[in-house]
Parts: structure tokens; C-alpha cells; sequence
């Protein structure tokens, strides 16, 4: 049965299935080794190119973005306070969202499971808070794909005041 291995001239194929093993049988280069002149690597050069722009902050803030799970990188990176200027912003901005939904929806949760007569409006407020939440989520997302700011108007602010005093 014959190995997947570089062949003798340096070409990638089916080998002999013996290791250190030149042309003429003898036993390669240090004893037995294998070198990289018997087997050389592929060029991967052209995919770790350097120059190529690196897509992972724009995805980075895109994952603090996401609803309810994006909440735990948004405090990691809080916590770090490692990051641009722009993704410790979004970080803010998702905590404070994600924050305020989370005090929204137990406050509606408790009042309708305390209250006879509102029990079903509140309900109903809670799902139109949860949607809200997750409509702006995917709002913002949007508009950082398209290259926008990131900003809310009222949220932002009050996550620059109040988080950027205790987590940055």
C-alpha cells in the first residue's frame, strides 16, 4: 500500500511510502532525517500575504453586536480595556443595550406574573421590548456592514457616562 507523500523531484503525489529515502535508495541527509531539500513544503506564501487588509475587527465588533450573545465579548473587552477606540464604544453600546433589556424584561416579567388585571399588556410589552432589542441589534449590525457609525443617539451617551466611568 503506498503513502500520500511528496515525491523524489519535489512534486506532491503518491511517494514510495519510505522515509529518508533518496533516489537511489540510500538513506537521506543526518541519518535517516527528512529534509526539506527531499520533500519540500507547498508555497503557501500567496494566502499569508501581509499586505492583504485583515478582516477581523469589523467582525470582532459584529460578534459584540449580536444579540444577548454578544454581551460577553462586549465585557471581556471592557474588562481588558485592550481594543480601538471604536470596538470599546461598540462594546459600551451593547452592554448598555443588552443591560437595559435585561432590566426591561424582568420588571414586565414580574408585574405580569404579580398583576391580575395588566398581566397580558404587560406581556405584550415585554415581547415588543425583546424586539425592539433585537431589531436594533440587527439595525446596527447593518449599518456597521455598510461602513455607518455605530452610534444611537440617547444609548450611546448614556453607555459613554456610565460604563465608560467604571469599565474603561
Amino acid at each position: 500500500m503506498e503513502n500520500f507523500e511528496p515525491k523524489e523531484n519535489g512534486e506532491w503525489g503518491v511517494g514510495s511510502g519510505e522515509w529518508g529515502v533518496g533516489e537511489a535508495g540510500e538513506a537521506g541527509e543526518a541519518g535517516g532525517e527528512i529534509t526539506n531539500a527531499q520533500y519540500p513544503m507547498p508555497n503557501t506564501s500567496t494566502s499569508l500575504s501581509t499586505s492583504a487588509p485583515c478582516p477581523i475587527p469589523k467582525t470582532q465588533l459584529l460578534l459584540h453586536l449580536i444579540p444577548i450573545i454578544g454581551f460577553f465579548p462586549s465585557l471581556w473587552t471592557l474588562y481588558r480595556g485592550q481594543g480601538s477606540r471604536e470596538q470599546l464604544a461598540i462594546s459600551r453600546l451593547s452592554i448598555t443595550l443588552a443591560l437595559t433589556w435585561l432590566l426591561g424584561y424582568l420588571l414586565l416579567a414580574t408585574g405580569a406574573a404579580t398583576s391580575d388585571f395588566f398581566g397580558l399588556r404587560l406581556f405584550i410589552l415585554n415581547s415588543f421590548l425583546t424586539s425592539g432589542y433585537f431589531l436594533v441589534s440587527l439595525w446596527l449590525i447593518l449599518r456597521l456592514i455598510q461602513g455607518k457609525s455605530g452610534r444611537l443617539p440617547g444609548f450611546t451617551t448614556l453607555a459613554e457616562r456610565v460604563l465608560g466611568k467604571y469599565l474603561s
